[in-house]
């Protein structure tokens, strides 16, 4: 009799889908890359660590999620990429084994007057819609409750063609319920423009009577005004008759003749309404939004009382609150008065409501309301806005890019950012984060260190593997890696102080606070606590403050450091005396362009629904000048020549002898100062990363004239080498006879502070209030806030 023989069971050979568990970058040149060759494992959480400017976002952004996108992009037809944007295939010889990236950055959020918290995401639609189902007494549909959607009424006859018969029906009447308010048209303030900041009202048209950028006398703006036929171009303003005066600031267009030539008359506020106040303020020029700043004053709306919405949406309630009250209210709040409400009919509503409102309050934004500006919120609280709608999300096996997530972030609060990164990978995403903080980096599955410097110092992978590894590396960020500041010792004396008395901007509470002067001042608290609002908000306009804000420096690929700073006026200057010529030939931007290229460098073509081509200009060489513009040389170099420098050797070119430039030379030195000696002159900005253009304008900017410096968040984009730099910076102010007052979390700018202000305890309107003043020692003994705990655990007291 045979018996069965018994065999164990083998375990299945892997499939091989499963193989694919890798994303391998072989050859990346892009920017300053030098064939890059890294393997990042999926369904990992990846930290990339380096110097600011060693090629971190050059990797993550510009390659590994440029050609995710530019690969789902091309699934689409040729129409429909038509009208998306051209997306150029980085420079890499090998990307293999992507998935469809979704990037969460800095960007801040469009500063459109009527883009809110609330517009930026799902909360407002879901509430409009909310109140048009639920709202006593009921207007209309959702858009009555929109302050983007105007009433709008009309009436008339209406032809309708049927082949050879033509149906005209009787009168028909349009309308349409918006909740826009007819007096700010959904902005929620007014403006009003100052007149004596305009023009000298003594003086005639011919006098050069005009105060605003770009309105010279021989300019054709004046000439227009003045050769309209509508005024005596001898008469001063002030005596112009009622007529006159009308015709001169608000005559509507009208076409005139002048020289031959057809132009159009308009008045002067609605000219300066279109030019200027329509445009978005950060991207003016400095002396336009200084200008701006001077000259239009905004105030609450008195019709709307700043709720942007009309009396009849205000008018519809859900259990006594209105939708204006509602995206008033702190959305902790809202999202508990949300959780009230019972109501079958709208429960699949209600129940995605929640869900969105609850994850602001996870992500530690709790504090905002729905009807906070987009415009004013921090690259931070951007960037975590952004990250809402991602939380819930049921998507698997996806790439999530994130851009220093933690910007911004007190300590206590990285550690819930750390909690939602390592959520977003266990539900089987791959998860990249460019990153400087030792918190995140701690969390990493992998790390990729990118450098050893930054610029053309960078561009290769130092280190590549744990975190324990690269601890052990010796490394730049290795050997910083557990890097902990002491307190000093002894502090500066201030030499007087700054008093603030009262102050209730957004949710300081009556605070009374004196600013220490003469010395390194840091103000610190969980985020909205109201560090900003004390900062910014109340410390008075002439107090001589010059003020180093986040809000990011703009560029087109036509600027550089040279041109952002103002070094090339003296450079240009310098040429032009030493030559005999004309300052204007020695600007790529003007008549010194090379005529083929128009002074970019390069010459693009355009491929429609695929991406561009740029070519280096065979005329010049990619130089940008014309040929006899190069022939002009000061200190034996040409202009191209000197924009190819790197800032370290421009400092010394511009130091002594016959290329002395004094005005060139302390530039310089600032950008020396804060760490950018390796940056080119003539580097397109759009190249640089977000560290290096935060240092940029730090290096404009402080050579302002004024006693008292304010830095927000300096430290942001840099890495644990660079904040050493920075300190030595601060200090060096200080001590030459500047006030600098920071607002700050990193530990180590507060355990180099001679005085600390934290603000607190909580955020919204749990703070607002100063729960600590003192010298950083103090703080660590006391332990009595959260700042206190965090900073002793830090220097290890």
């Amino acid at each position: 009799m045979s018996k069965a023989t018994r065999t164990e069971p083998q375990a299945p050979a892997p499939h091989i889908a499963d193989s694919h568990d890798l994303i391998r970058v072989h050859g990346a040149r892009e920017n300053n890359l030098k064939d890059v060759d890294v393997e990042i494992p999926k369904r990992r959480l990846t930290v990339f660590t380096g110097v600011s400017g060693s090629g971190k976002s050059s990797l993550v952004f510009d390659t590994i999620a440029a050609e995710s996108q530019r690969l789902i992009n091309e699934t689409y037809s040729a129409f429909v990429q038509g009208f998306m944007p051209n997306l150029a295939r980085p420079e890499v010889d090998v990307l293999d084994g992507l998935t469809t990236a979704i990037i969460v950055d800095q960007q801040r959020m469009g500063s459109d007057p009527r883009s809110t918290v609330g517009t930026a995401t799902d909360a407002a639609a879901m509430l409009r819609i909310l109140f048009s189902r639920l709202g006593e007494p009921h207007i209309g549909p959702p858009g009555a409750f929109s302050f983007n959607v105007a009433s709008v009424s009309a009436s008339g006859g209406l032809t309708v063609d049927r082949g050879d018969e033509k149906t005209r029906t009787q009168k028909v009447t349009f309308s349409r319920t918006g909740g826009m308010c007819t007096r700010c048209e959904g902005r929620g303030t007014v403006s009003d423009i100052d007149l004596t900041q305009l023009f000298d009202d003594s003086k005639s048209l011919n006098e050069d009577p005009f105060t605003i950028p770009t309105y010279t006398g021989d300019g054709w703006v004046v000439r227009v005004i003045r050769e309209s036929g509508f005024f005596d171009p001898d008469k001063p303003i002030r005596r112009y008759t009622k007529k006159e005066r009308h015709d001169f600031l608000h005559r509507e267009p009208t076409k005139v003749k002048i020289n031959g030539v057809n132009l159009t008359y308009e008045g002067l506020i609605p000219k300066l309404q279109k030019t200027f106040l329509s445009k978005d303020r950060e991207s003016m020029q400095p002396h336009i939004r200084a200008f701006v700043d001077r000259a239009v004053t905004f105030a609450t709306c008195p019709e709307c009382d700043g709720t942007r919405l009309t009396a009849l949406a205000r008018s519809s309630k859900i259990k006594g609150v209105s939708i204006a009250d509602a995206c008033a209210m702190e959305i902790r709040d809202l999202a508990e008065w949300v959780r009230g409400l019972h109501e079958p009919s709208v429960e699949p509503l209600l129940a995605a409501l929640r869900q969105s409102l609850d994850s602001f309050v996870e992500i530690g934004l709790g504090y905002l309301a729905l009807d906070r500006p987009s415009g004013t919120l921090s690259g931070g609280e951007a960037q975590r806005v952004k990250m809402i709608r991602h939380l819930g999300s049921s998507l698997t096996d996806v790439t999530y890019v994130f851009d220093e997530p933690t910007t911004g972030l007190h300590p206590h609060d990285i550690q819930r950012m750390n909690d939602l990164l390592l959520r977003l990978r266990d539900k089987g995403n791959t998860v990249l984060v460019v990153e400087h903080k030792p918190e995140v980096i701690a969390i990493a599955d992998h790390v990729v260190d990118l450098g050893p410097g930054a610029g053309t110092a960078g561009g290769t992978v130092c280190f590549e593997g744990t975190v324990d590894g690269l601890r052990a590396s010796g490394t730049i960020t290795g050997r910083h890696l557990d890097d902990r500041a002491a307190v000093k010792d002894t502090v500066r004396k201030p030499t007087g102080t700054l008093p603030i008395r009262g102050a209730r901007t957004h949710n300081l509470q009556d605070v009374d606070v004196d600013i220490p002067l003469g010395v390194l001042v840091v103000v610190t608290g969980v985020a909205g606590s109201g560090k900003s609002s004390l900062v910014h908000g109340s410390i008075p306009a002439d107090a001589g403050v010059v003020s180093i804000d986040q809000t990011p420096i703009r560029g087109s690929r036509r600027s550089n450091p040279a041109t952002y700073t103002g070094l090339l006026d003296p450079i240009r200057k310098a040429f032009a005396k030493a030559n005999g010529v004309k300052p204007a030939l020695f600007s790529a931007n003007s008549e010194g362009a090379c005529p083929t290229c128009n002074g970019a460098g390069v010459i693009y073509t355009d491929l429609a629904m695929m991406a561009g081509v740029a070519t280096t200009c065979e005329e010049c060489e990619g130089k940008r000048f014309q040929a006899s513009v190069l022939e002009y040389r000061f200190g034996g170099r040409d202009i191209s020549e000197v924009l190819a420098m790197p800032v370290t050797e421009a400092e010394e070119f511009f130091a002594a002898g016959e290329a002395r430039t004094p005005a060139a030379h302390r530039i310089l030195e600032r950008m020396s100062d804060v760490g950018l000696g390796y940056l080119t002159l003539g580097q397109p900005l759009t190249t640089l990363s977000g560290g290096e253009r935060q240092r940029l304008k730090l290096a404009t900017q402080m050579g302002e004239k004024g006693g008292i410096y304010v830095l927000d968040e300096p430290t942001t984009g840099l890495h644990l080498a660079d904040v050493e730099q920075l300190l030595g910076l601060l200090d060096r102010l200080v001590d030459s006879g500047k006030s600098v007052v920071v607002v700050e979390h990193h530990q180590a700018v507060m355990a180099h502070a001679d005085w600390i202000i934290d603000l607190g305890p909580g955020a919204g309107h749990d703070g607002g209030r100063v729960v600590f003043e003192g010298t950083p020692a103090d703080l660590v003994a006391a332990r009595s806030t959260l700042t206190g705990r965090h900073l002793a655990e830090y220097v290890g007291a």
